[in-house]
C-alpha cells in the first residue's frame, strides 16, 4: 500500500480568502480609476461630502447598476432627470482585475468537478453582492443648485426657494445586474483562459469556443489601446490634457468601441442638447448637436470632417483579419468555413455587448413657473442609441469574411511550415 501524498500546488483550492481577494482587488481598482477620472473631470469641487458618494455611484454604474436622479424645487418649480451611461474604463478595469484574481489560484488545476466550480463562483458571488450592497447604499446624495444671477435667480429670491437635486442607487436592480455582470466576467475568464479548470464534459466545448472568444478579447483591448495612443497624442499636441485624461479614465472604451462599430458600418441615432456633450473627438458632438435626432455613422463623420474617418474602416479590417488569423493558428486546426462561422457568431455577440453597454441617455431639467428649461444652462440632454439589427447583421458579415480570410491565411502558413521541415 502506497503512502498518501501530501497536497501540493495541483490541489490548490479556491476558498473564501481567494474569493475575498478577487472582490476587494476588483472594487479597489475600479474605485481608484473612478476617483482619478472624476477628479480630472472636476467632481472634487462638488459641495460637502458629495465626491465619495459620486465615486460610489460611478462604480455602481460601471457594473451595470442604476442610479436615479431626483429633485425638489418647491411647488412653483419642477425638476426632472434621468441617467443611463456606463463608464466603461472603470468597467474594463474591474473585469480584468476580477477575472485575473479569480483565475490565479486555479492555475495549477486541470479539471474541476461541477459542484466544486459552482462553489468557487458562489463564494465570489456572495462576497460581491455584499460589497455591492454597501456601495449602492453609499451612492446617494443631495445638494442645492445655484440659480445664478439671471431671471431664474431673481425668481428664486422672490419666492424664497432653493432647488435641491440628488441621486441614489436602485439597490435591488444594482444587485441583480451586478450579479449578472460578475457571472459574465467569470464565464469569459474561464472560456479564454488556457489553464482554468472545468468539468471534463466542458473541456471540449471550451476548446472549440476559446480561439474565437480570445480573438474578441484581443479585438476589444486592441481598440482601446489604439484609442489610448490617439488620446495621449491629442493631449500632448492639442491642449486640454486634464479633460482628456478624464475621458481616458472614465470613458475611453465608450469612444473606442463606438468607433469600432461605426467602422463596421453601424449607425447610431443620437442627440446632444444643452451644456452637456459627448467626449472626444468633438466631431461626435458636432454631428449630433442638431434640433432633432441625427444619424452617427461613417458617412456622417466623413461628410462633417473629411475623408480621414475612412481609417476607421481600414483599422477595423486590419484588426479583425489579425485576430482571425491568430485565432486560426491555435490548435487544433479546424475547417475554414467552421472558423468563419465561429468568428461571425463571436463578433455579433461582441457588437451586441457594445451596443448594450455604450448607449447613453442623460437628461436634467429645471423650470420655474414654466420657464427656465434648457436655455439657462441648467438643463440638457444627451442621447445615443444603436440600430441594433443592422449592427448585428454587419457584424455577422464582417466575421464571416475576415474569419474565412484569416483561416485561409493560417492554413497556408501551416502548409508552408510543414513543407519546410
Amino acid at each position: 500500500m502506497s503512502a498518501p501524498t501530501s497536497p501540493g500546488p495541483a490541489a490548490a483550492r479556491h476558498g473564501w480568502a481567494q474569493a475575498l481577494v478577487a472582490v476587494l482587488c476588483g472594487l479597489a481598482a475600479m474605485g481608484v480609476v473612478a476617483t482619478l477620472g472624476l477628479w480630472a473631470a472636476g467632481a472634487a469641487d462638488l459641495p460637502g461630502g458629495a465626491f465619495p458618494r459620486v465615486v460610489a455611484a460611478t462604480v455602481v454604474t460601471a457594473v451595470g447598476g442604476t442610479v436615479d436622479l431626483s429633485g425638489d424645487a418647491g411647488g412653483l418649480a419642477g425638476t426632472e432627470g434621468g441617467l443611463a451611461v456606463i463608464p466603461l474604463s472603470v468597467t474594463l478595469t474591474g473585469a480584468l482585475v476580477v477575472g485575473w484574481c479569480f483565475l490565479r489560484p486555479l492555475r495549477h488545476r486541470a479539471v474541476a468537478g461541477a459542484p466544486e466550480l459552482a462553489g468557487w463562483a458562489a463564494r465570489t458571488a456572495a462576497l460581491w453582492l455584499l460589497a455591492l450592497l454597501g456601495l449602492a447604499l453609499a451612492a446617494r446624495y443631495s445638494f442645492e443648485i445655484s440659480l445664478g444671477d439671471g431671471p431664474l435667480g431673481d425668481l428664486g429670491e422672490l419666492f424664497g426657494f432653493r432647488p435641491v437635486v440628488g441621486f441614489s442607487a436602485d439597490v435591488p436592480l444594482t444587485l441583480l445586474i451586478g450579479l449578472l455582470w460578475l457571472a459574465g466576467v467569470l464565464v469569459v475568464a474561464l472560456t479564454v483562459s488556457p489553464v482554468a479548470p472545468l468539468p471534463a464534459g466542458l473541456l471540449r466545448p471550451r476548446a472549440s469556443a476559446r480561439p474565437a472568444a480570445r480573438a474578441m478579447v484581443r479585438l476589444l483591448l486592441a481598440a482601446v489601446a489604439v484609442a489610448l495612443v490617439v488620446a495621449l497624442v491629442a493631449a500632448a499636441t492639442r491642449g486640454h490634457p486634464v479633460e482628456t485624461f478624464a475621458v481616458i479614465l472614465l470613458g475611453l472604451p465608450n469612444v473606442a468601441w463606438l468607433a469600432l462599430t461605426v467602422g463596421l458600418g453601424a449607425t447610431w441615432d443620437g442627440r446632444v442638447e444643452g451644456p452637456f456633450g459627448l467626449p472626444m473627438p468633438h466631431v461626435l458632438d458636432e454631428v449630433l448637436r442638431t434640433p432633432g435626432v441625427s444619424e452617427l455613422n461613417l458617412g456622417a463623420l466623413v461628410e462633417r470632417d473629411g475623408g480621414a474617418w475612412w481609417w476607421l474602416l481600414v483599422g477595423d479590417a486590419v484588426l479583425l483579419l489579425a485576430v482571425a488569423f491568430v485565432a486560426a493558428l491555435s490548435p487544433p486546426e479546424v475547417r475554414v468555413w467552421r472558423h468563419a462561422v465561429r468568428m461571425a457568431v463571436a463578433l455579433a455577440l461582441t457588437v451586441l455587448m457594445i451596443c448594450l453597454m455604450a448607449r447613453v441617455s442623460a437628461r436634467v431639467g429645471l423650470s420655474v413657473l414654466g420657464i427656465g428649461d434648457l436655455g439657462e444652462g441648467l438643463s440638457g440632454e444627451v442621447l445615443l442609441e444603436p440600430r441594433l439589427g443592422s449592427a448585428l447583421g454587419l457584424a455577422l458579415l464582417w466575421g464571416l469574411v475576415t474569419g474565412f480570410a484569416g483561416a485561409s491565411a493560417a492554413r497556408a502558413v501551416r502548409r508552408r511550415g510543414a513543407a519546410g521541415r
